[in-house]
């Protein structure tokens, strides 16, 4: 078996050469993560790219459920379908088996996110009766919610397939990203939560807001034809073997990007990060570093970075 070639070890993913000013104000990063399997490391990654920046991290799930790794993604042994080699390293295989276990003191700092249902109002149904009048009051309450995000500087919505459950077709995460987006305020996303920003639009013209943009994500070359599969709980995939994911990310980013924006998937390439203001997204697992360190770099580079890779 080849070694595990993951972001760590890809000349690519070194710190850039741009000077990052640590800000006055500790920064603080919410971190959106999937309750139906993250790659592990699409969380440890940047994870450890904002706690080396002395960031402050707050995790938050759909429904305030503790996240839990997917198996594959803390095993050395699992061999990527379409790379034909294992994309985990030992070292990682250690990190993310002491972060997705809740008695470690690193598994303990995912023990109680921040509930997303809990924070945004769920949007009324069009054939509601009352619709007019549910939606002051859904638009009124979705105000609250983004002033009560005031305290974030940035938005980051970790990887990996369970994301295509609770994340992508999610009103509320929808709202989350929008709240961001309103505020100026930097957005990033890895892999298959990158899709998150195709369908985050204004409910008056629908619009995606990365129309016009350039962006990354899975593309066509690197997608499972089969083995997909998601988190049922702690340590245990669901019974049932999906074949190959849903939707080809690659389609629906280059639709959503639209004539002036594009879609950029850097085939061929260890790593593939594209920054263009205020989204910064990566491409997969490889990119988990890479992507922390870019928004840093947007956050508190000497001058800000705004576009990079592209």
């Amino acid at each position: 078996m080849e070694p595990a070639i993951t972001a760590a070890t890809t000349p690519s993913s070194a710190p850039s050469k741009n000077r990052v000013v640590p800000s006055p104000k500790k920064r603080k990063i919410l971190m959106l993560i999937s309750e139906w399997g993250y790659w592990g490391e699409e969380l440890v990654g940047p994870l450890d790219e904002f706690d080396r920046a002395g960031y402050e991290t707050v995790f938050i799930t759909p429904n305030g459920k503790r996240p839990n790794a997917i198996t594959v993604s803390m095993s050395t042994t699992y061999i990527d379908p379409p790379l034909g080699r294992s994309v985990t390293s030992s070292d990682m295989a250690i990190k993310v088996t002491e972060i997705d276990d809740p008695t470690t003191e690193k598994g303990k700092r995912l023990q109680n996110p921040m509930s997303l249902k809990d924070l945004f109002e769920e949007r009324p149904y069009w054939a509601d009766p009352q619709f007019v009048r549910q939606m002051e009051i859904y638009n009124l309450k979705r105000t609250l919610s983004e002033d009560a995000l005031i305290e974030f500087d940035a938005l980051i919505i970790v990887g990996g397939s369970g994301p295509i459950v609770d994340l992508v077709n999610n009103q509320r995460v929808h709202d989350l990203i929008l709240a961001f987006y309103k505020a100026g305020k930097p957005i990033a996303a890895e892999c298959y939560g990158v899709a998150c920003l195709a369908f985050a639009r204004n409910i008056e013209d629908r619009k995606p807001i990365i129309c016009g943009k350039r962006v990354t994500g899975h593309c066509l070359e690197y997608d499972y034809k089969d083995g997909t599969g998601f988190m049922k709980g702690r340590g245990k995939f669901l019974e049932f073997n999906m074949g190959p994911p849903p939707y080809p990310l690659e389609y629906i980013l280059r639709d959503a990007t639209g004539p002036n924006g594009a879609f950029i998937g850097n085939f061929g390439h260890p790593t593939s990060v594209i920054v263009d203001y205020p989204f910064i997204t990566g491409r997969s697992t490889p990119d988990s570093y890479l992507t922390a360190r870019k928004l840093i770099e947007v956050l508190d580079g000497e001058p800000a970075l705004r576009k990079w890779g592209w």
